[in-house]
């Protein structure tokens, strides 16, 4: 029975191992930063996001095991465009709708009756998708990998440009990817520079105008706050004790070897404990031994990431491989570094652990793809270690003939 539910765990197992330990660490420490919002918001039924992330977590691995099984890879590359134009299309949705008012808040997700999304998550992985394919095609010659860095940019441009105005740190995650998949695609160094002083002359504009744009625009202020706590440090003083600093506090107080599972007290104080400083209340309660073991986690994904990509004989597989593995680390670092105080405050949750709906989803099929890639070079590899079998016509029947 053991044998016939792993057979369909197909991929890299050690992918799959860290799935596993990610999993049960979300479990727990979801449960433990959770439970006072759930007392509150759901008439003391503590376990009410303990649920509620088994139930995501769960339908996860589900669709990894459907997508690994089922979907080939080549079926990424022919749907990329479409994927593609169709992530642009709600991201325009989401923009007219905030603009209409319809959407409160941000503007960042879609609400759909009992489920919401981010436009920005299905934009993220279907400009990855569609980067590796141009990147794939485009190179045997200096003229084709010129034509690819014009065709991703004008679409990196399009997305990012939207994303920007409702979620600055999103679209900076895209972006990074999207220039470090076409540096490893051999995209020539000047055209980097251009586009590296291209951003950099950007964020200086947002800068320096933001004072004068109006609010519905887009969350330029935030942009430009987010700039001068970095250039001028966190005016705690003006503005009380923020979240960064009780991060801060969980970190210190966790020391060594932690409070103990459950035994967090600054997740009580922080609005957003169970997920953009999740990895501070992680440090509070299992120390930063076993905190450091998360990070080493998400680097050895990383280096199973480099490992099929090795192992990959097309390009197109192998760039997706790149691309999505860059983003998830990419984003983890960033929580990382946000829950430490090492990088200003943003909206990036910890991939896999973090409290997560369908933003968990599409983890997982960021984590399909990659498997998928990993399964399929299994198989390619047994087909070359195939016996070549030459029918050799027998020397008795020629004689007889």
């Amino acid at each position: 029975m053991e044998s016939s539910i792993l057979k369909y765990f197909k991929g890299d197992r050690v992918i799959w191992i860290i799935l596993m330990f990610l999993s049960l660490l979300s479990l727990l420490i979801v449960y433990s930063a959770t439970g006072a919002l759930a007392y509150r918001e759901h008439s003391g039924n503590t376990i009410y996001y303990l649920i509620r992330q088994l139930f995501f977590i769960g339908a996860g691995i589900g669709l990894i095991v459907f997508m690994v099984n089922v979907i080939p890879v080549k079926m990424y590359s022919m749907f990329a465009n479409y994927l593609l134009y169709g992530s642009i299309l709600l991201l325009l949705v989401a923009l007219v709708l905030k603009f209409a008012h319809v959407i409160k808040g941000t503007g960042r997700t879609i609400n759909l009756g009992p489920l919401s999304f981010q436009p920005a998550e299905v934009a993220k992985i279907a400009l990855i998708i569609f980067t590796a394919k141009v990147l794939g095609k485009k190179q045997d010659s200096k003229k084709d990998l010129a034509a690819a860095f014009r065709k991703i940019m004008f679409f990196t441009a399009i997305v990012c440009g939207i994303v920007l105005l409702s979620n600055f740190s999103t679209s900076a995650l895209i972006f990074i990817t999207i220039i470090t998949m076409m540096f490893i695609g051999r995209i020539p160094i000047r055209y980097m520079l251009l586009v590296f002083v291209a951003g950099v002359g950007l964020v200086v504009l947002i800068y320096f105008t933001s004072d004068h744009l109006p609010d519905s625009l887009g969350r330029f202020k935030t942009i430009k706050g987010r700039i001068e706590r970095v250039l001028h440090g966190d005016p705690s003083s003006e503005q009380g004790v923020t979240q960064a600093d009780y991060a801060k506090l969980a970190i210190y107080s966790g020391g060594i070897f932690g409070k103990g599972p459950g035994q967090s007290d600054v997740s009580n104080y922080m609005a957003a404990a169970y997920n953009d400083f999740i990895f501070a209340i992680i440090v509070e309660e299992y120390g930063l031994i076993i905190s450091t073991g998360v990070i080493f986690l998400y680097l050895i994904f990383f280096f199973r990431g480099i490992i099929i990509v090795r192992r990959s004989r097309r390009t197109f597989p192998a760039f997706v491989v790149i691309g999505l593995s860059l983003v998830m680390v990419f984003q983890a670092m960033i929580n990382i570094g946000v829950s430490s105080g090492v990088l200003p405050v943003t909206g990036q949750p910890l991939p896999w652990i973090s409290l997560g709906g369908t933003s968990l989803l599409f983890t997982s099929i960021a984590f399909g793809c990659i498997l998928s890639v990993s399964h399929q070079n299994q198989i390619d590899s047994e087909a070359l270690q195939q016996p070549i079998q030459v029918n050799v016509p027998d020397e008795d029947e020629e004689l007889k003939q």
